[in-house]
């Protein structure tokens, strides 16, 4: 029999062994990087107009729930003449650079930077870019503390992150969590996409935004910008500009003023697995080319609606929304090259980048003959009008009038109103052309078909039946 020596060493001995993996996964600090940060992370004050007559002078998003409820009961604020709002920033140079959001300083009539040890300054607006919602700020002063930026862009999914800034007013509030995704894709009220958004459990509230999101080094890995609530607080869902946006954008105000990215004049879709299979790929992946612009960079270079591309500039292009990312952050008139699959072939194209301004909107114009009574694809078309050409700026095809339940053409979603102008790789200019393309088909084949829906092109992958 062992001993009770022998036993107590032994109970001691496992202790050890399964607390050392307790103690090598201790939570991370973030005492230094807060005391090291704080001081270049400012509050950023900003003054409005007066709100129109009835309008209340506060963003009820920004008033927490009890001073919601309170506000509720015994009638909005009373006017004021001016009308405040509050967010965060960070100082990037010594001699008064500061970034913050867009939204912050918009249509603002004086912004005010107040630091940590209570000084304040005047801000001037260098300049704005609402397409990344980064806005650059000049202060005068010398010899500020200031952050750096990750030069590095290797931040991973389940790294530790830390956020300062001003929630709900309260200065200088830090708060910590993961990074939960990466290359999120949050399209603006145009429809734009050219920021990859950073996703993190950070607790992030209003005010915080323009607000930094450090590293364990310390270092920026983002700008705060933000948040998914139904409640106007945090639940565990915030968003940040990663910093190589903010990298671009910066240096493009400092030295412009304002900013122009890359821009490549298509309309773009995903691809599903029925149009990876008509298309020719190995799984679902890329950008399907629904659309181009006449005479646009992607026009010029020779590509065509029906093309995905799946590398762009070396990039691989796992999805549609990260062509936009990509693009965005070339410089206009640089050439890259294009990886595309056309006709279930691939080949590489050389693009000229084009230049979007932070104020230009571009918009692509897209592009008595009953045909049978639903053919192989179970559609009833006829010749598109005149009308209905000049409506949406095409130069032939076919209207949908009729889907037929079962059909393929119903299992893939087409529906009545649907304008067809391309079958496969064939050009449809009329209800004649589509009832010889699709007799053309192959049986048990995948085909990919263009329209437009409500003056939207896109793609649709249809399966032929055996």
């Amino acid at each position: 029999m062992l001993s009770m020596t022998r036993v107590a060493s032994l109970l001691a001995l496992s202790l050890a062994l399964l607390c050392a993996p307790l103690q090598s996964a201790e939570l991370p600090n973030f005492r230094d990087i807060v005391k090291a940060s704080s001081p270049a992370v400012v509050k950023i004050v900003v003054e409005h107009s007066s709100p129109r007559a009835g309008q209340s002078p506060y963003d009820s998003d920004e008033i927490p729930e009890y001073l919601r409820r309170f506000f509720e009961e015994r009638g909005a604020p009373p006017q004021q003449r001016q009308r405040m709002g509050m967010g965060s920033g960070f100082i990037i140079s010594s001699d008064g650079y500061v970034v913050t959001n867009n939204h912050v300083v918009e249509n603002a009539d004086s912004v005010l930077v107040r630091m940590s040890d209570r000084r304040e300054f005047d801000a001037e607006v260098i300049g704005t870019d609402p397409r990344s919602d980064l806005a650059l700020l000049r202060i005068e002063a010398v010899d500020l503390p200031v952050l750096s930026l990750d030069d590095e862009d290797d931040l991973e999914v389940g790294e530790w992150v830390l956020a300062i800034g001003s929630p709900f007013g309260l200065d200088y509030s830090a708060t910590a969590g993961i990074v939960s995704a990466k290359g999120r894709s949050l399209p603006t009220e145009r429809n734009e996409n050219y920021v990859p958004f950073i996703q993190t459990d950070v607790a992030i509230n209003p005010g915080n935004s323009g607000g930094p999101l450090f590293n364990l080094d310390g270092e920026v890995v983002g700008v705060n910008s933000q948040i998914f609530t139904r409640s106007g607080g945090s639940i565990g869902l915030s968003f940040a500009i990663p910093v190589s946006v903010v990298r671009n954008v910066v240096a493009q105000l400092q030295n412009d003023g304002r900013v122009t990215r890359g821009w490549l004049g298509v309309t773009i879709q995903d691809v599903d697995k029925n149009l990876a299979e008509s298309f020719g790929l190995e799984r679902p992946r890329g950008a399907l080319i629904s659309q181009l612009a006449e005479n646009g960079p992607a026009d010029r270079a020779g590509l065509q609606s029906g093309d995905v591309i799946i590398t762009f500039d070396g990039q691989d292009i796992p999805a549609s929304s990260d062509l936009p990312h990509v693009v965005g952050l070339i410089e206009p008139g640089s050439k890259v090259e294009a990886e595309i699959v056309r006709d279930g072939k691939r080949r590489t194209l050389d693009v000229k980048i084009g230049g979007l301004g932070a104020d230009d909107s571009y918009s692509l114009t897209a592009g008595a003959d009953a045909a049978g009574q639903g053919g192989r694809l179970g559609l009833i078309v006829d010749t598109a009008g005149s009308d209905i050409l000049e409506r949406w700026g095409i130069n032939g095809g076919v209207i949908v009038r009729e889907v037929l339940p079962g059909s393929p053409a119903a299992d893939a979603g087409v529906l009545a109103g649907d304008v067809i102008t391309l079958l496969g790789s064939r050009p449809i200019k009329s209800a004649e052309a589509f009832g010889e393309a699709e007799q053309k088909l192959a049986s048990g084949s995948s085909v990919p078909l263009r329209l437009i829906r409500r003056g939207n092109p896109m793609f649709i992958g249809l399966k032929l039946q055996d």
